[in-house]
């Protein structure tokens, strides 16, 4: 699978204070970190089933999306804002909580299975593909597997919350190469940074 220019980001979360600071959440914690960044703000967006906003990266139009479907029902909100916007599933990126990582540790891949997260499930299925690009933001692991659901539906501790939040600010650090297709720089920029 080849990288294709980003038109469409999409965190991954769900909606409410509930849930807000919760493991669960990291995809959301991404857009708010972003959205801060750039001086802009997510609107309700009824066409597309969650938040959305518009965002100049890299020169580029990029559409931003928090999916107010619940993590489990993520697809539909992705489908829609793909049908909404014209935009093709190589050209969006999924930011998502990851088990298999440590907090701290982010990792971009291009397709692949969903690990579990039942946000990347919805969307393979709900669009007929696993094909799209994600940013894995690395949650930790419980241990047992009987564990997980309470786990990210916890929060952070202090210690592995900052670490996330660095995880965050290191990716947002590469994410013009992201929008702009060339994910081996950086992913190559992304991997040795977290790395030392």
């Amino acid at each position: 699978m080849t990288s294709s220019p980003i038109k469409l980001i999409v965190g991954l979360g769900n909606p409410g204070e509930k849930y807000a600071k919760t493991r669960h959440n990291a995809g959301f914690l991404f857009l708010d970190s972003l959205c801060e960044q750039l001086g802009i703000s997510l609107k309700a967006d009824k066409q597309c089933f969650g938040r959305s906003g518009k965002a100049v990266i890299a020169g580029q139009e990029v559409r931003l999306l928090a999916p107010d479907t619940f993590m489990n029902l993520s697809g539909k909100a992705v489908v829609a804002a793909t049908q909404y916007y014209k935009i093709d599933l190589a050209e969006i990126l999924v930011v998502h909580d990851e088990l298999d990582l440590d907090p701290g540790v982010a990792r971009l891949k291009l397709g692949g299975g969903h690990g579990g997260n039942n946000g990347l499930r919805d969307i393979a299925q709900m669009c007929g593909s696993k094909d799209f690009a994600r940013l894995r933001l690395g949650i930790g692991h419980p241990g047992v597997g009987r564990d997980v659901a309470a786990y990210v539906l916890k929060q952070a501790n202090r210690d592995d919350q900052t670490k996330i939040e660095h995880a965050i600010a290191e990716s947002l650090r590469v994410l013009e190469l992201i929008v702009q297709g060339d994910f081996p720089r950086a992913m190559n920029e992304l991997h040795t940074t977290l790395a030392k």
